[in-house]
This record gives C-alpha cells, sequence and structure tokens, in this order.
C-alpha cells in the first residue's frame, strides 16, 4: 500500500481505543434521529471538532448514510497549519485510525491530480497533523464498511479554485461506473457569543436549506458569514448539483455552547446533506 498517514489527534479529538471509539461513534447515532430521506445522498456537510463538541451534530449526517453502499468517498477540507495555494491530494497509500487503515482510491486521486495541475498538488505535508479530514474517517469506517476515499485539503480557499476544482472533479468521474459520496469538512463561526453565532449560522443554514448555490458563494466571498471549510462546503454543494442533487436538508445545528454550557465565545456546528 505505501505510505500511510498515521493519526495525530486520536486520543485528543476522539477516542484511541477501538472499542470505546466503536461504542462512542454508535451512541451518537443511535441519538442521531433524522426522517426517512427520499432519494439519493450524493454530498455532506460535517463538522470537524473534538466528539465531545461536535460529535453528535456530525452523526446527524452520517446517519442519513448509514447502510448505503459507496465505492469511494472524495474528503474535501480545510487547512489550519498551512497556508498554501491549491488543494492538496494525497494521492497514494492511506490513512490509518484505531480502526484500521483506509485506502486511498490511487486511480481516481491520480485522475483528479492530473486533471488540473493549476488547482492541485500531490502534497502529503499539508495532511500531516491536520484535524479537519481525520475526524471523519472513523466516522466513515462505522457507517460503510468498505470504501476508498481521495483525501483532499483546500488550501487558498477563492472561487477560482473550488470552481475549476468542482469541474476538474465532475470530469475525472465521467463515465466512472463507481458510487462516489462528496463530504465537506468545515465548522461555522468561531468564538462569538451564542446569540452572535446563532445569527451568522442561520445565513449557512437558510443557503443549504433553499439550496442556493450563489447566494451561498457570494455571501462567504462578502465574509457575511464564517466557516473555515466555506471553500469546502462550497465545492461539496457545487459537486452534489452537478450529479443531481436539487436540494439541501440541514439535519442538526448545534454549537459548543450546548455542549459546554459556556456560552460566551463559541462555535457553530452544522450537519447537512445534499440529496438528488
Amino acid at each position: 500500500m505505501g505510505y500511510i498517514r498515521e493519526p495525530s489527534v486520536s486520543g485528543s479529538f476522539y477516542p484511541d481505543n477501538p472499542s470505546t471509539l466503536k461504542k462512542t461513534i454508535e451512541r451518537y447515532l443511535e441519538n442521531a434521529r433524522i426522517e426517512k430521506i427520499e432519494g439519493d445522498v450524493v454530498g455532506i456537510v460535517s463538522p470537524h471538532a473534538g466528539y465531545m463538541y461536535s460529535g453528535q451534530v456530525a452523526a446527524y449526517g452520517f446517519k442519513a448514510i448509514l447502510g448505503k453502499r459507496y465505492d469511494t468517498v472524495v474528503i474535501i477540507a480545510p487547512s489550519h497549519r498551512l497556508y498554501f495555494q491549491k488543494i492538496a491530494i494525497m494521492d497514494r497509500g492511506g490513512y490509518r485510525t484505531p480502526f484500521g487503515v483506509v485506502s486511498v482510491d490511487e486511480e481516481l486521486a491520480e485522475k483528479i491530480l492530473s486533471s488540473n495541475m493549476r488547482v492541485f498538488e500531490s502534497n502529503y505535508e499539508a495532511h500531516l497533523g491536520e484535524h479537519s479530514l481525520e475526524v471523519q474517517i472513523p466516522f466513515l469506517q462505522v457507517v460503510l464498511k468498505e470504501f476508498k476515499i481521495v483525501p483532499m485539503i483546500m488550501g487558498a480557499q477563492r472561487r477560482e479554485i473550488w470552481t475549476e476544482a468542482k469541474d476538474s472533479i465532475f470530469s475525472a468521474l465521467k463515465g466512472e461506473t463507481k458510487k462516489v459520496l462528496f463530504l465537506a469538512s468545515t465548522d461555522l463561526s468561531h468564538y462569538y457569543p451564542y446569540e452572535k453565532a446563532l445569527m451568522l449560522d442561520k445565513i449557512v443554514v437558510r443557503h443549504i436549506e433553499s439550496f442556493d448555490v450563489e447566494g451561498i458563494q457570494k455571501d462567504f466571498e462578502s465574509e457575511t458569514y464564517e466557516a473555515c471549510g466555506g471553500g469546502p462546503m462550497i465545492t461539496v454543494m457545487l459537486l452534489s448539483q452537478m450529479f443531481g442533487a436539487t436540494k439541501g436538508l440541514v439535519l442538526k445545528y448545534a454549537n459548543s455552547g450546548d455542549v459546554s454550557g459556556d456560552k460566551s465565545a463559541v462555535v457553530g456546528y452544522l450537519s447537512a446533506v445534499f440529496v438528488r
């Protein structure tokens, strides 16, 4: 398999004991009660804080794909550690979690990487120590069982980046028989008082629920709302639309104040799906 990206936040953001981790995720999934979703889930928006804070919110989106079959999950997450201009693809090897290694879909990763070197680069350093993508994988391992990933870390979050990225990913998947899920990793507003956070985060909720693809882009560019993974979220929304999604469903919203009780400076979390 080659290069294995070892876990960097196992034991801090989520339990490092496989049995404890499985029980934790299963408890979150059991507590996540959602109505039956008519149609196919094409994309997911999921938070990436420590499970203590955002795990229950994340479970709602993963509950929507529990028991479904996807061959590959394209995960797009923001960079918190490094700043770079492109989207860093890990195109070989796999990601390890306490549950074991999830393999990279090397064939698809290479097709995407080679389709547009202006936007994509093979960059493993960007993945080291980055939590935003890693924390999604244990949930996927519980709800999907067998799958591969194309792990991407987005550096610069600009319209030209996400526009070219979605076009290149779409082209790479043309004619593919694989069933692919797109997953965006993002938290929302950071460290505002509770009521201010609700006001900002409701802008994202509104855009997703109305499937307002242009609105969510314009308001991100004008900083009308905040999302550390706004670029990944927009990319996944655009891709979902290109692959037939016609509606967005916000399954759960909460913030860190709902968990800790400290509402003086909170972080917003949202779980949503795009459905065709």
